[in-house]
């Protein structure tokens, strides 16, 4: 019987606790990946943990902890060195949002998003990065948003950094093209997740017009698009047309229309 793709490969997951990160964790095992799976909720990485090694036979390795801080990616990577364990597959996962006009919300919450968004992703891939390269395998796979598509008032901080995650994974792909080493981006629109709730976006024009898509439905389109090295998926048809609009409306349109969007309804 033929080996799966990711027999003897490890990736990290990070945000593996709850929504896509769990659905793309699911994804990997079923590869054949053993994991190493983190976020700040032990009780739910170890329920994650449980399931997927008795569904998949894998090796799950939970390790919790806050990736907004600083120098936790390096923490994390010392950890699971000090374990005896190896990455091959990155998958930048973990983050938030925080919604309201930038001159109206504290500075925290934004620079927060600023460190788990964009500086912790960041560090993770510059960890592991160059073991890829020289390996010639695994890869990187990095969720976005199609908020990463334009500018977003509102939810300034939030657009901004997954415009960046855009940015920095395409630029990652070409510098990665004809080593073996993968690189995805992946931008899910509305996502069936608790982060909504979290962002304060649950009672936008935005969230309530539109349908959200299953959080495995986006993970399974981010996995496929892994295993095959596309640089780019946006999860869902809707979703593709809205980014094509995106390009061709005028960006003073567009700066209006995504404000209303962004207001309550």
């Amino acid at each position: 019987m033929a080996s799966k793709p990711g027999a003897g490969q490890t990736a990290l997951i990070t945000g593996a606790s709850a929504g896509i990160g769990v659905d793309l964790a699911e994804c990997f095992a079923s590869g054949g990946y053993d994991l190493i799976i983190t976020a700040r909720s032990e009780p739910a990485l170890q329920d994650v943990a449980k399931r997927l090694v008795a569904t998949h036979g894998v090796n799950v390795e939970v390790i919790s902890g806050d990736l907004g801080a600083i120098n936790s990616g390096a923490k994390l990577a010392s950890e699971i060195a000090r374990r005896g364990l190896t990455v091959d597959v990155v998958v930048n996962n973990a983050g938030f949002g925080h919604a309201g006009a930038l001159a109206a919300e504290p500075k925290d919450p934004q620079l927060g998003m600023v460190d788990l968004n964009v500086r912790v992703l960041v560090e993770l891939t510059h960890i592991y990065w160059k073991g890829m390269i020289e390996k010639k395998r695994g890869g990187i796979l990095n969720v976005a948003s199609t908020a990463a598509f334009q500018p977003g008032p509102l939810m300034a901080i939030y657009y901004a950094s997954k415009a960046f995650v855009l940015s920095f994974t395409e630029a990652l792909w070409e510098e990665a093209r004809g080593t073996g080493v993968h690189v995805s981006c992946l931008c899910p629109g509305p996502t069936e997740s608790k982060f909504h709730a979290r962002a304060g976006t649950d009672k936008t024009r935005l969230s309530k017009s539109a349908k959200p898509m299953s959080s495995m439905t986006v993970a399974k389109k981010g996995y496929d698009a892994f295993t095959t090295n596309r640089r780019v998926i946006v999860a869902g048809v809707s979703n593709k047309l809205l980014v094509a609009v995106t390009r061709l409306t005028p960006r003073s349109l567009l700066l209006r229309i995504v404000r209303a969007l962004q207001s309550p309804a």
